[in-house]
């Protein structure tokens, strides 16, 4: 697979990590970043030093501010924020190639239209055919060449292989799926269910809150994603239970940190205004409640998280109302 053309969309932490992740693999890569001054950074210095810093770009790779050099190439790495994948896709579909495969890294699920990244591919690019990335990662782990396993989903299982096979490397290990709903409702899911647990750990409600509200916040991932159609096996895997652990636990989650903020009485603007770290799951949580509604699925701990993010309800109030909601029996 020698000679592979990678182009990867986004100049941000993941996106600089996903080109590295390439170039590791052996390919020849092209990070496109809006921001020129990035673009120029990453290509004279090998430093990202405004998302990644103090990380070594090795190997190297191009960069560039410009969306055409970097659509051409034999896969198409889209590591924007969700709710910037559509305005991006749009960006390219003048400038990549039928049949050259898109694939997706965000974690979310977009406002206003409740599609999966996987559907806004087809709406955008028809002719390239979609896959997801998803799974227990931090993009300064994964820049550091620190081990990391991920799940690719693409509908055609051949598909899934090929990317995986273009992006292995002795550090980076993408496991092959077909399942595209399973593995991208678990790693949008997961973000507003690290939310709920940092909040938890903010106010101080001890470790046994915690480990319950994870718990039960799987069971609720679990609840949508068989709705739309999900393999249960998926959301015992990477992108599902792996990658809720990783996100609900360490402070290295955006979204479990702004549970924490939450938590110890920082308000919501300060902490997702301008300057802030973008947290998938403060866009998420109310995007999953309208999926939740049209397809019967209770979802009490996002819509708590939804309702707190949007200055309905208290953090007391918010914990109140799950500790006094109505016994059910495990599992359900």
């Amino acid at each position: 697979m020698s000679g592979i053309r990678v182009g990867v969309f986004g100049g941000g932490a993941w996106g600089t990590a996903l080109a590295l992740v390439a170039a590791r693999a052996g390919r020849t890569v092209t990070l496109w970043a809006r921001d020129r001054a990035v673009a120029a950074e990453v290509g004279s210095l090998g430093t990202n030093s405004k998302f990644l810093p103090g990380i070594r770009l090795e190997p190297r790779f191009t960069a560039t501010g410009d969306l055409a050099e970097a659509a051409a190439a034999d896969i198409v790495i889209a590591a924007v924020p969700a709710q910037a994948t559509r305005g991006l896709l749009r960006d390219l579909a003048a400038h990549v190639r039928p049949g050259v495969p898109v694939l997706v890294a965000a974690k979310g699920i977009e406002r206003g239209t409740d599609a999966l990244m996987t559907e806004i591919v087809a709406a955008e690019l028809p002719d390239r055919p979609a896959a997801v990335l998803s799974g227990p990662s931090f993009a300064d782990d994964v820049a550091r060449g620190l081990p990391t396993a991920l799940t690719v989903a693409a509908a055609d299982g051949a598909l899934a292989e090929r990317l995986s096979a273009a992006l292995v490397s002795p550090s980076f290990r993408p496991y092959a799926a077909t399942d595209v709903v399973g593995v991208q409702i678990g790693g949008a899911l997961k973000n507003v269910i690290a939310i709920a647990s940092g909040i938890v750990v903010g106010r101080g409600l001890g470790a046994s809150a915690q480990a319950a509200l994870t718990a039960r916040g799987f069971a609720e991932l679990g609840r949508l994603a068989r709705a739309l159609g999900a393999e249960p096996e998926t959301l015992m895997g990477l992108s599902g239970l792996g990658d809720l652990v990783l996100s609900a636990t360490s402070r290295q989650s955006r979204n479990f940190s702004l549970g924490i903020g939450i938590g110890e009485g920082r308000s919501v603007a300060d902490l997702t205004g301008t300057g802030a770290k973008l947290a998938e799951g403060a866009f998420t949580a109310s995007v999953a409640l309208d999926l939740a509604e049209r397809h019967g699925v209770d979802l009490p701990i996002t819509g708590a998280v939804a309702a707190v993010l949007a200055g309905r309800l208290s953090v007391d109030a918010a914990v109140e109302g799950l500790m006094t909601r109505p016994l059910r029996r495990e599992g359900t």
